[in-house]
């Protein structure tokens, strides 16, 4: 299993508690997300390519909002990583646009980092209907999100996604995601202010409104796609799953990816084509095993010697050589 290295820059003092949103009691007209864009007021009256520049200028300033917050997405990375070298399970959990980004994340880790299904999982108001056809209502029922984190204990993550931060499903899993003893992180595009008591650690992104009132599938969705890539891309190079800029732990399933791990190997390790593809071959697709066969000139069982000694990590497997 890999292992994280040593960072003593940062601690759990950083997730602090939460107050519950005060729009949990209905005000949603108060929430950020649901407020009117002075610069679209007459969005009606505007011609095609005047809407789609407002609407990417808004996706920027979304991103602009998401690196803003790189502390506290930095944070639920490292959480990410140590909740995964140590055995845990990890759930993205959500509803409506939020719980299917949720699902594309949790859906992307294995075959780009080579990770368990189970472990880096997601659930979504509405069950998995839901993925495909909107299921408004369901985000509504609280008690739908505690269930769906019934499995969680000590040792797992939830990141709860909520752009308003006042969504039930979101709520209710993460209220019984801590009550079972799991860490909690809460992703959203509310602004801060008010949010206490709902989970560990906040990542409050405050994109704003949109330019269509209230559609957080726009500017809101692209920040909190923008966080999550970077949540587990981040945490996967904690892990050793990525040597230089390549992803080296890759599941080949498919033509195009068998043939990007043999290009993958023939890149980190200057080798001709030919002979990467014999490397592949030798180790039995496993990238990690033919670079380090490769690099340090050694057989495949000695290979996967030396990176389980180096935790999976192939830089430190190279350098014990």
């Amino acid at each position: 299993m890999s292992q994280l290295p040593a960072d003593d820059s940062v601690t759990e003092s950083t997730a602090k508690p939460m107050a519950k949103p005060a729009a949990e009691s209905g005000q949603w007209s108060a929430l950020p997300t649901e407020a009117r864009h002075p610069a679209s007021m007459e969005l009606d009256t505007l011609a095609v390519p005047q809407v789609v520049r407002l609407l990417l200028e808004e996706d920027r300033r979304g991103l602009d909002a998401a690196l803003g917050q790189s502390e506290a997405i930095s944070q639920a990375a490292r959480w990410v990583a140590e909740t995964l070298a140590a055995g845990g399970d990890v759930v993205l959990a959500g509803a409506g646009t939020s719980g299917r980004l949720g699902v594309i994340e949790a859906a992307e880790c294995p075959p780009t980092f080579g990770t368990d299904p189970e472990r880096i999982r997601s659930v979504i108001a509405g069950g998995e209907d839901a993925v495909f056809r909107a299921k408004e209502g369901a985000e509504d029922r609280e008690g739908d999100g505690r269930e769906a984190v019934g499995e969680l204990g000590a040792g797992d993550l939830l990141i709860a996604l909520s752009a308003s931060s006042v969504t039930p499903f979101a709520l209710g899993a993460l209220d019984e995601a801590g009550r079972l003893g799991a860490r909690t992180v809460l992703l959203t595009c509310a602004s801060a202010d008010g949010i206490t008591g709902v989970a560990q650690l906040l990542v409050a992104l405050d994109t704003g409104p949109e330019i269509l009132t209230g559609s957080t599938r726009l500017k809101a969705g692209s920040a909190t796609k923008a966080a999550l890539n970077a949540i587990t891309t981040a945490a996967m190079v904690q892990l050793g799953k990525v040597y230089q800029n390549l992803m080296v732990d890759l599941r080949a399933g498919s033509a195009k990816l068998r043939d990007r791990a043999v290009r993958i190997v023939q890149a980190a390790t200057g080798v001709s084509m030919a002979e990467a593809k014999r490397l592949h071959e030798a180790a039995h697709g496993e990238v990690k095993t033919a670079l380090v066969m490769s690099l340090c000139g050694l057989s495949a069982s000695q290979a996967r010697r030396r990176l389980a000694e180096a935790k999976g990590h192939v830089r430190a497997a190279v350098r014990g050589s």
